[in-house]
């Protein structure tokens, strides 16, 4: 048998233990907001921020994911790398529209939406139907088997936005082809 003190200790750590758990892969805010590096499930897809980072498009990596003119003074560029993998179960396996809705949203409830990228940059976010079992971007592409490992969102945010963080990447599910109706809006909490 445990001392009482040593007893207590125990049960205080398994309650943290079970409330951890508990918890999940929400960020512990209000609305349950996801965490970088942790899928969010959209309809049949699941949305993964890989990383997020500030461009210097003066080094050379940074100027290999985009070849625009640098941000403007009081504004910085931020790459949101994304995987969005098709790992349906439990239904058909067919392919699936990934969403096409992102937004950066900061504490003031200001909304910043992505550059918009040319079809020939290989590391972009280009949505496409996602057969099963597979992911944007594909395995073996120059965005997923990169540093990044992600397709990228480029985001010019004002320097003050910022600063209101936390910042989340808010993506709105594309329609269920069945009903027409969203598969709704999921939010994840970017490292910033």
């Amino acid at each position: 048998m445990l001392p009482r003190r040593l007893r207590s200790t125990a049960l205080v750590c398994a309650l943290l233990a079970s409330a951890l758990v508990a918890s999940g892969c929400a960020s512990g805010r209000e609305g349950g907001a996801g965490r970088e590096g942790r899928p969010e499930q959209i309809g049949h897809l699941a949305y993964e921020v890989y990383i997020t980072r500030q461009l210097n498009l003066k080094d050379v990596e940074d100027s290999g994911y985009y070849q625009g003119p640098e941000a403007p003074p009081g504004y910085a560029l931020y790459g949101v790398f994304v995987n969005v993998c098709n790992e349906s179960r439990g239904g058909p396996a067919y392919p699936a529209a990934p969403a096409s809705n992102y937004k950066i949203v900061d504490t003031n409830g200001d909304q910043f939406s992505p550059l918009p990228l040319p079809a020939t940059n290989v590391f972009a976010y280009h949505p496409a139907n996602v057969k099963h079992r597979d992911c944007i971007p594909r395995t073996g592409s120059l965005a997923a088997s990169g540093p990044t490992g992600g397709a990228m969102l480029l985001f010019q945010l004002p320097l003050q936005a910022i600063e209101n963080r936390p910042l989340d990447l808010v993506i709105h599910g594309p329609p269920d082809p069945a009903t027409g109706r969203s598969y709704g809006v999921r939010t994840i909490e970017l490292d910033i």
